[in-house]
């Protein structure tokens, strides 16, 4: 797979885009992952635009297919991948140079993996948040036996406003001295190169700022604002505090949804993102930008309970997260279809009503998007990539090349 930028946008005409997708995909059994190319390449460029420069590390967790990896990075303006896990990033790294693991990591064999291959230890970076994390992989393969680990330390990025704890519970280091003390320990211990930093704003990157609630929209929005604020000034005491004990090699922060804001830290040298290249509908309800619907799933009908229902075969590939209303997938094509609030998406079938399930038959098909990007690939063995109006390859996901690594 190639990306160049796109000379239309089909998209755009939920009428035209489906029907074709429809169209090309009509050959293939479902479930059936699809991939428009296009779209996909639409999202990669308009994320560099957003980015403004900034170099953005590939988040893989949000992708899962080695053929979308590869051709994004292929771009200028991509470089290096975030993994979530570490036998996910020795795999990677085999043909990955710069692979930083965005999670601490207890996998003692892939630990001793890594420290027994000099070339995968000097293409995969470790996150730490404490000295145990240190003392495990001393535990495993002490440091006269092995090449120096590459670690870089997160800082916790959630704030804690006037109204509580705003963020996600990652790191347990939230002040610039407790990042610099544990750099510190990094440095005086043998066997450990420190060379990067990570914070990841969630709460700005991951939360919808335009929410179907107005009021709601403009409190997330105030609020996404001072936090911001609040986390440029403590992300660049930290980054300087750290840079009097080792030179990183980068400091990464961000994700799709907050590019602008990330990129202009300029304590930041990358931003992480991934979900944004294909679009899942979690990201219909961001005010300041609007990714293509690039990857979707299609099922067919196999039942017609009533004349003005219809039900498919399988749907519930709920994402994570709060198990709230937005978790479900979402009915793309056709219109006018809606969920049964006493069933939703199920196990093996999802019943459907609405003005569009009189005209459907058996063996017809309804196209959904996933909440979450990546998750959209644990599920099946390929996306059946579309460019042009016509299937031009299928590219494998995780799972298609038998890897499950969460």
């Amino acid at each position: 797979m190639q990306l160049v930028p796109p000379t239309a946008t089909p998209w755009t005409s939920p009428r035209e885009y489906w029907p074709m997708l429809a169209d090309a995909t009509h050959g293939l059994e479902t479930p059936v992952g699809v991939l428009c190319a296009e779209a996909l390449a639409h999202n990669a460029f308009d994320m560099l635009r957003r980015a403004a420069g900034t170099p953005i590390r590939v988040a893989s967790k949000s992708v899962r297919v080695r053929g979308v990896l590869d051709a994004v990075l292929a771009l200028p303006g991509y470089a290096g991948v975030l993994a979530y896990t570490l036998p996910e990033a020795l795999w990677l790294a085999e043909t990955i140079d710069d692979v930083v693991v965005g999670y601490p990591t207890v996998d003692r064999a892939a630990i001793a993996a890594l420290a027994r291959d000099d070339r995968l230890a000097a293409r995969v970076t470790l996150m730490i948040d404490s000295v145990a994390h240190l003392d495990l992989v001393d535990a495993i393969v002490p440091p006269r036996a092995r090449p120096a680990i590459r670690v870089a330390i997160e800082l916790d990025a959630s704030w804690d406003g006037p109204v509580g704890h705003i963020g996600v519970h990652r790191s347990p280091l939230h002040a610039p001295a407790q990042v610099r003390a544990l750099a510190e320990e990094v440095a005086r211990r043998p066997g450990f190169a420190l060379v990067g930093l990570m914070a990841y704003e969630a709460q700005i990157a991951g939360l919808a700022n335009r929410p179907a609630s107005r009021v709601r929209g403009t409190i997330i929005r105030a609020l996404q604002s001072r936090s911001m604020r609040e986390l440029r000034a403590r992300r660049g005491e930290t980054v300087a505090a750290v840079r009097q004990v080792a030179e990183l090699e980068f400091v990464n922060g961000g994700g799709t949804g907050s590019l602008e804001s990330t990129a202009a830290d300029p304590s930041v040298t990358e931003i992480a993102a991934g979900s944004g290249l294909f679009g899942p509908h979690l990201f219909d309800q961001y005010a300041h930008f609007q990714p293509a619907p690039a990857a979707a799933f299609a099922l067919s009908v196999v039942r017609k309970p009533e004349p003005a229902m219809a039900t498919l075969l399988g749907g519930g590939w709920i994402a994570s997260g709060p198990p709230t209303a937005d978790r479900q997938p979402q009915l793309a094509w056709p219109l006018g279809l809606e969920l049964l609030p006493q069933e939703m998406a199920g196990e093996v079938q999802t019943p459907l009503r609405g003005r569009g399930a009189a005209s459907l038959r058996l063996g017809d098909r309804v196209f959904l998007r996933h909440t979450k990007a990546g998750e959209l690939s644990e599920h099946l063995l390929s996306f059946a990539v579309v460019e042009g109006g016509r299937v031009t390859e299928t590219l494998p996901t995780y799972r298609g090349e038998g890897k499950v690594f969460l």
